[in-house]
């Protein structure tokens, strides 16, 4: 794993002049050119980055301590979000030449706080997958394994944090996708409250799910990170402001909740690596109890209609005659079929099919709306269960991450390795991966992560508990 700096390690040496940003940037540099033919973790290395730090450099000349507080710190963002002037792929042959016209928001704001952006990392196509097998553009290998998967959706952001350089990233998590690779690669992913985080300028996949997250090495770094780029926003209507849920407090110590009948299907290794932080969070004071939740071992089924219902209908939009790519056919019919055709992989195909089918007349009330029935069912067990209990806790994933190929011909396995994490996007609660040590295969130690869930806006209480297992 490695030694990166921390975003306040860097900042006090940004601003001693020890260390500058354009010896950040240089450095960064230095490793993606090294290693990112092989991780391919960066689709784009964006050419003015090296301007950017320049100019954070003579801030820091004349600002110092007044300085924004990424100002300077080089960062990588998912290719699902739009950074203006660069290319928007969403890991799709369908978008490999659509250029941004504007920032996402989230990325006006980190850019607005100084952020180095320092390029454009790989993803799953659309979003779909979690172990970075299925961009249009390679897969992405794990850093710290690179036989194995980084995790997905969000592949390349994780695989680049853990490969070095720059001291964060940002993702988007539609089912688990920050968290997961996060889990996989030793770092802290957060997933934070639906609406808290814009999804204005994000290529949507799950409208009702999608938010993006920050990856960081520590906790700190990633509350830093996020708080930037929450935030209500004009441009998205569905982003909520700090009157909207009660506040959730932080305590000196914590009632945690463990659904335990869901921990029976674990890989043994990660369970143990779970019990052993749920012992020293015991062992510092804090109360652990078992908690009931059926619903919560149903979640997957509902968000496997809920989810692919909504790409159908995100990515009608598709259709080579807007923008993105275009095959010309003998008739509008054929060049929508051809153009969709080769500008979709297999597994975006998939999803489409699957969420047409439950929007279907005659299949819709079966289905989709027994789903959403559910999903409302699940809110209000979530709700009732933190009436008791001040957080949830669960393994992030139930296995480490896989080698490549071993679930790629069988999706559903790799839908079930979800079954912590889609949940918290059906309900719309926040919550985080922490690093919660490592499990060895073949001769590898592989990260595993901790999850930690916590009731709407309670993202202060999640960053306390998870930093309370990072002194563990």
């Amino acid at each position: 794993m490695n030694t990166s700096p921390t975003i306040s390690e860097l900042r006090v040496k940004f601003v001693a002049g020890t260390y500058t940003p354009l010896d950040a940037y240089r450095d960064a540099r230095a490793i993606i050119d090294a290693n990112n033919v092989d991780i391919n973790a960066y689709l784009e290395v964006f050419d003015d980055a090296e301007e950017s730090a320049k100019a954070a450099t003579e801030r820091y000349a004349k600002e110092g301590e007044r300085a924004p507080a990424l100002l300077g710190m080089p960062i990588a963002v998912k290719n699902n979000m739009l950074v203006k002037g660069k290319r928007a792929t969403a890991g799709s042959k369908i978008l490999e030449n659509y250029i941004a016209t504007y920032d996402a928001t989230v990325i006006a704001r980190l850019k607005e706080a100084g952020a180095v952006i320092m390029g454009a990392t790989n993803m799953d196509e659309f979003a779909m997958g979690s172990s970075g097998e299925s961009s249009a553009y390679g897969i992405t290998k794990n850093p710290l394994d690179r036989t194995r998967v980084p995790g997905g959706s969000s592949s390349g952001s994780a695989a680049a944090l853990a490969l070095g350089g720059i001291v964060a990233a940002v993702g988007t998590d539609t089912g688990g996708s920050v968290r997961q690779p996060a889990a996989f690669c030793g770092l802290v992913g957060v997933k934070p409250t639906y609406g808290t985080a814009s999804r204005y300028g994000l290529v949507a996949m799950g409208s009702s799910l999608d938010q993006a997250g920050a990856f960081a090495r520590t906790v700190a770094d990633a509350a830093l990170v996020q708080g930037i780029m929450n935030g209500k926003d004009i441009n998205d209507g569905t982003t909520i402001d700090e009157n909207t849920f009660r506040v959730v407090s932080k305590k000196d110590t914590y009632t945690i909740g463990v659904p335990m009948k869901l921990l029976d299907g674990v890989d043994a290794d990660v369970r143990t690596s779970f019990e052993a932080k749920i012992e020293a969070l015991k062992a510092a004071g804090n109360t652990v109890v078992d908690v009931d939740l059926p619903l919560f071992e149903k979640g997957l089924a509902a968000y496997y209609i809920v989810m692919p219902a909504e790409v159908s209908s995100n990515l009608a939009r598709y259709d080579g005659i807007r923008y993105g790519k275009k095959v010309v056919g003998k008739d509008l019919l054929d060049s929508y079929m051809k153009t969709r055709a080769e500008g979709f992989g297999a597994e975006v195909k998939r999803r489409i099919l699957l969420g047409t089918y439950v929007l279907s007349s005659g299949y819709y009330d079966a289905f989709y709306g027994k789903a959403e029935a559910a999903r409302d069912v699940m809110r209000k067990e979530l709700a009732t269960t933190f009436e008791t209990v001040d957080a949830i806790l669960t393994p992030t994933s139930p296995i480490p991450a896989w080698k490549f190929g071993e679930k790629s011909k069988d999706p559903l396995s790799m839908y079930l390795a979800d079954v912590f994490t889609v949940p918290v996007n059906l309900t719309g609660v926040p919550a985080m991966s922490v690093p919660a040590g490592t499990v060895t295969r073949e001769e590898s130690n592989l990260p595993v992560g901790i999850q930690i869930i916590c009731p709407h806006a309670g993202e202060d209480r999640m960053y306390d508990i998870g930093t309370k297992i990072e002194s563990l």
